[in-house]
């Protein structure tokens, strides 16, 4: 397999953009290799800068529910495009995008931003100038984004305060960020019980996609929202990937669990860089020009990210069992992978459209369990993978996304690929 304009690529970025890439990951640096300088996607397929295609479970990391390029998606931004491609001002479009996620989904009001980070950053602070309380707390393992108070992991056990995760990071905002378990709710009670009064919200991935797919254990989220109600404190759903990618209504509808903040991003923009926080009118209405609450920004609600979003969650709700469809797709891949490692140390974890092949021999119910996962082993799966047409994310704790454009031969052809990528190495 040729690599040679994509080597090039990557020895010319490093001298110029940290790591030769513009977010951590896309930098191969966990399975060993160099990252694939990718030239054009369409449906279910990747094209590099060497001419070589791949199947793509990455999906832009999720917001390709309906395939790369999609016709529809594509003439919107085109139409778009052509009446401006920002305005600094209202537009018809961010309406029409409001009236649509609150009809779909389990909110009643919403506010657009650019990026999930920026969609968590926004919501936490609602959440404290709601209640008045400082401290958040949150799943070790599940990822929000990168504002400071969310680069947080454990300390020497699961009830302790944060420790900053990343260099820049104040301890003095990280003090304030509590994690604990995920599917532990004994862990998120001995906080809350320590914290009395003090903890604002508890935000959490409904099934945890950053540490793999963990999907969570009937009555965790129940247990949550129980817990919130009991300690005055806001249940927060990260759902920047769940969000209409679980069910049309997200995780909220899937699970039937209403949180009081949800964060989305990804699939409402079909491709284009977006976000949202939104959630009950009450909490909401704190946010200015209406309330105390400040956040703002200057390409929020984008008319060319707004039609592309449209474009998309329109044809999701037009195709109501597009959902079930790729569930029942997901879940013959991952049962094909579990045939395929018969009697090798490998787990897939499947929820919805979702799925990951953990390298332990023992269920990943929670970010402990998920580091015992043999990254080695992984890196060598990927290679062979990629090796034989298939792009997977580059790393053991990421999630495999099924989309529409995923054929049945697709699938076939990912479970005989591993089969064969397994054997090679066994």
């Amino acid at each position: 397999m040729k690599t040679t304009l994509s080597e090039q690529l990557f020895a010319t970025a490093k001298e110029l953009i940290p790591g030769g890439v513009n977010s951590p990951v896309r930098a191969f640096a966990s399975v060993g290799l160099g990252p694939r300088f990718i030239a054009s996607a369409s449906g279910a397929t990747l094209t590099d800068v060497d001419g070589n295609t791949f199947v793509d479970y990455v999906a832009s990391w999720g917001p390709m529910i309906l395939g790369h390029a999609d016709p529809d998606v594509l003439a919107a931004v085109a139409e778009a495009s052509a009446r401006g491609l920002s305005f600094g001002a209202p537009c018809q479009d961010e309406v029409r995008m409001a009236e649509l996620i609150t009809t779909i989904a389990p909110v009643e009001m919403v506010r657009m931003v650019n990026s999930g980070t920026e969609a968590v950053m926004s919501a936490l602070r609602l959440a404290r100038g709601h209640t008045g309380r400082d401290k958040i707390l949150k799943f070790a393992g599940c990822y929000h984004g990168h504002a400071d108070s969310m680069l947080v992991k454990a300390g020497s056990g699961a009830l302790t305060g944060g420790v900053p995760d990343s260099a820049g990071v104040p301890a003095c905002v990280a003090a304030d960020t509590l994690t604990a378990r995920y599917n532990d709710l004994d862990s998120v009670e001995s906080l809350l019980k320590e914290n009395d009064n003090q903890v604002a919200a508890i935000i959490v991935e409904p099934v945890a996609a950053n540490m793999g797919v963990v999907p969570p254990k009937d009555g965790f989220l129940e247990g949550l929202r129980r817990l919130c109600d009991n300690h005055g404190a806001l249940l927060i759903f990260d759902e920047v990937i769940t969000g209409f990618r679980l069910s049309l209504g997200g995780a909220q509808a899937y699970f039937g669990i209403q949180a009081d903040l949800v964060t989305y991003g990804k699939i409402i923009g079909g491709g284009m860089p977006v976000g949202a926080y939104g959630g009950r009118k009450d909490i909401m209405r704190k946010v200015a020009p209406t309330g105390p609450v400040y956040q703002a920004g200057t390409l929020s609600g984008n008319p060319v990210a707004m039609a592309a979003g449209l474009a998309q969650l329109r044809k999701l709700a037009d195709r109501p069992a597009l959902y079930q469809e790729l569930a029942d797709r997901t879940n013959r891949l991952a049962e094909g992978l579990r045939s395929a490692a018969a009697g090798l140390p490998m787990r897939v974890n499947q929820i919805g459209s979702l799925c990951c092949a953990f390298f332990t021999a023992d269920p990943v119910v929670d970010y402990e369990s998920a580091k015992k996962a043999d990254t080695a082993a992984f890196a060598a799966f990927f290679a062979g993978m990629l090796q034989r047409g298939i792009y997977l994310a580059p790393s053991q704790f990421e999630a495999m996304f099924v989309g529409a454009a995923h054929s049945d031969a697709m699938i076939e052809k990912t479970i005989a690929a591993a089969g064969e990528s397994l054997r090679s190495r066994a």
